[in-house]
């Protein structure tokens, strides 16, 4: 029994035939009735095979895009290994060649100039001006902060190039109309400091291009340019460290009235070094850095401030200024140095610039420094005398222009207005440059050349209707400006009254070629006119050159060369490299002649055609002229201590309306000189009054009647040369 409990169970197989029986074949079974079946039961198969199909085809698909990516990869990292393995032999290639950053720190290929009053303050600059080298750590740190927030502000975190900034730049160029590398580059500081460098290509003067075709060339954006300027950039990054870039680039960069540099700029708006400026002062020269010349506060200060105003909100979302500090910066925006908010001196400065040596001036290498004439309170009260009169006397929307020069006895040029413009640089300068008829104020050095042979500025002359024949072009009779003829008149007389004829007369009696020859020597360098009308300023002269002859007669009859360069030395160094190149020279009339000439037109300005120009309590002398048409109007004159000329008329000669010489001229020269003479002690003229004839009563005899002045020259002359030595120069023992 319990064999038969432990008996294995049948297998399955054996479950399906009885027991003992073996399987046989298989019989066939019976067909079954086939029923109808559903139609998509028939279709299974088929969309099975449709489906199998599709996988297929899928699977093929998906491994053809696989192998796609795996070739698009393949070639990829290869290229992209090889562009890597170019682009980094690029940048070493640029890498060996990048020199210690002390060497790039200044790279002007000019000078700069910087010009001293007489009393060593800084007036003027001129050429690319280098202040000294600062550091990313010497400057303030609100400058650092400035710039960086302004340029870059990414600049420490990039590695050279912002694709960021660039993708930024093309999007912004695009949606303002213009080229996608045109207007925003969205350079990086280092990408910037590249082209400051121009990309490694120092400039070569002897290729014969200019400095300025230097400089438009580094700064090309061609895509090419542009790739070279990014790998230039990333190279820098290898070399130099963060701070190491951004002092090169706050060393070289151009900041407007040629300032070069932050240390530069900083002296010349605000006069004192980068390392002090405060968070406004700060702001306004990083303001600087996106249009230098339309932000300069010497152009437009306001604008400048505005710019400023933009920069420390920059700040103060970047988190360099608190709230408080940004307030204080917008409320209390910078403001220029005394220097460069008065920009005195343009037209003087310019002057000294083309009449120094060229290779220490205009095309100087090295940085130099000039002590000059000018003195700035001088040059102020000119300015103020310019101004005030056209503002009160001279209708709106004239274009007649003025020039003023103020000099003392020895030449040196103490103030010089070249035009209305005064704050200006490179203007046309009317004082130096401008050729014009002299008309009357010519006549002093026709009756210097009579009273040196020894004429009385008593003698007489008649003034009378007089006509001369000039070979070639017929007879030329002179007119009084009153048509009138006042009879016999005594040289003082017809000075004073600037009367033609005597003048004329007179020049023709001592000979027109020694009055040639005296104006000459006084430092009238044009050419002098030939004919007779030489006697009524037919010249043309400059006011610089005529108002340094006037500087002739008040220092006793010596000539003078008028300067404005006292000293010149290279900065840095303590001896001089040349000093004055002006002042006194030879003697042209006798010391007594001079002072009697004095005693002549100091009654000019007391009771004659200038007495507009007086000035109370003070003894001036001085000569009045008005060209033909009134085109030119003169007045120079002089005190004890200064001699001023004044010009005025058109650019384009239109004659004047109702001015002449003893008008505004003088009224500019009265203006000028008060308060030029403002402070100062009044000193009388070095003048000598002639003497009187004396005549003896004597009843048995007639009155004795003086010579007339051809008379007095002929006996002079010869006196001193024997016979008839007319139109010869005659001996000075004093010259």
């Amino acid at each position: 029994m319990a064999d038969k409990k432990r008996r294995k169970p049948p297998l399955v197989a054996d479950r399906r035939f009885p027991l003992g029986k073996k399987p046989t074949a298989t019989k066939a079974k019976p067909k079954r009735k086939t029923t109808n079946k559903p139609a998509a039961r028939k279709r299974a198969p088929a969309k099975r095979a449709k489906r199998g199909v599709f996988a297929r085809l899928g699977g093929a698909i998906r491994a053809m895009f696989a192998w796609i990516f795996r070739l698009i990869w393949a070639v990829t990292w290869r290229v992209g290994l090889v562009t890597v393995l170019i682009l980094a032999g690029a940048v070493g290639y640029i890498y060996k060649d990048l020199p210690p950053v002390e060497a790039l720190l200044d790279g002007r290929a000019r000078g700069s100039v910087t010009m001293l009053d007489r009393t060593g303050q800084v007036f003027a600059w001129r050429g690319d001006q280098f202040g000294g080298v600062v550091t990313a750590q010497s400057v303030s740190p609100h400058l650092k902060n400035a710039i960086v927030a302004t340029e870059d502000k990414r600049f420490y975190s990039h590695f050279g190039v912002s694709p960021r900034g660039v993708a930024s730049a093309v999007r912004i160029n695009l949606s303002e109309g213009r080229g996608p590398l045109s207007g925003h580059g969205g350079s990086t500081i280092t990408q910037q400091t590249a082209k400051l460098l121009c990309l490694g290509e120092p400039f070569d003067p002897r290729t014969g291009q200019t400095e300025r075709e230097y400089e438009s060339a580094c700064r090309r954006g061609s895509l090419w340019r542009k790739a070279k300027e990014a790998l230039y950039a990333i190279a820098m990054e290898v070399r130099y460290t963060k701070d190491e870039i951004l002092t090169v680039y706050m060393n070289r960069v151009f900041l407007g009235a040629g300032a070069r540099g932050f240390e530069a700029a900083s002296q010349r708006y605000f006069d004192k070094p980068a390392s002090q400026v405060t968070a406004a002062e700060a702001s306004m020269l990083a303001g600087l850095l996106v249009a230098p010349t339309r932000y300069a506060p010497t152009n437009n200060l306001t604008r400048s401030q505005n710019r400023s105003g933009v920069i420390v909100g920059l700040m103060l979302d970047q988190g360099y200024l608190n709230a408080a500090e940004a307030k204080d910066a917008i409320d209390n925006p910078a403001v220029l140095s005394s220097a460069a908010a008065a920009r005195a001196g343009g037209y003087f400065a310019d002057w000294v610039m083309s009449s120094g040596p060229e290779y220490f001036t205009r095309n100087t290498t090295e940085d130099v420094i000039i002590r000059t004439t000018l003195d700035q309170r001088i040059q102020a009260s000119a300015e103020e005398a310019m101004q005030f009169i056209f503002q009160e006397k001279v209708k709106p929307g004239s274009k007649a222009q003025a020039a003023i020069i103020v000099m003392s006895a020895d030449g040196a040029v103490r103030a010089m207005v070249g035009g209305r413009e005064t704050r200006v640089t490179g203007a046309f300068n009317r004082a130096t440059q401008a050729l014009r008829q002299t008309g009357s104020a010519f006549k002093p050095f026709v009756y210097a050349t009579a009273l040196e042979l020894g004429a009385s500025p008593l003698d007489t002359v008649i003034d009378e209707a007089y006509c001369l024949d000039i070979p070639g072009s017929g007879q030329w009779c002179p007119k009084n400006y009153t048509h009138k003829f006042r009879g016999a008149v005594t040289l003082a007389d017809a000075l004073r009254d600037s009367l033609n004829i005597p003048a004329v007369k007179t020049s023709e009696q001592v000979g027109r070629e020694l009055v040639r020859k005296v104006a000459g020597d006084f430092g009238i360098k044009s050419d002098l006119a030939l004919g007779p009308a030489l006697a009524l300023g037919a010249s043309e002269s400059t006011l610089i050159e005529m108002t340094g002859a006037y500087a002739g007669i008040l220092n006793g009859g010596s000539s003078v060369t008028p300067y404005g360069l006292i000293e010149l030395q290279l900065l840095g160094d303590d001896n001089p490299l040349m000093g004055a190149g002006g002042g006194i020279g030879e003697r042209v009339i006798q010391t007594a002649a001079a002072e009697q000439l004095i005693w002549m037109m100091e009654k000019v300005v007391s009771e004659g055609t200038g007495r507009r120009a007086a000035i109370p309590g003070w003894q001036a002398a001085g000569k009045t002229g008005t060209t033909q048409a009134a085109r030119d109007a003169w007045f120079i004159g002089f005190t004890a201590d200064y001699v001023t000329g004044v010009w005025m008329g058109y650019d384009d000669n239109t004659p004047l309306e109702g001015v002449t010489g003893g008008g505004l001229p003088a009224e500019i020269w009265h203006e000028t000189m008060i308060r030029v003479q403002e402070g100062l002690v009044a000193k009388p003229l070095p003048m000598r009054a002639p003497i009187a004839p004396t005549v003896v009563q004597d009843p048995t005899r007639k009155k004795k009647k003086r010579k007339p002045l051809g008379a007095v020259v002929d006996q002079v002359l010869r006196d001193i040369f024997g016979g008839n030595g007319g139109g010869r120069s005659p001996r000075r023992s004093d010259r």
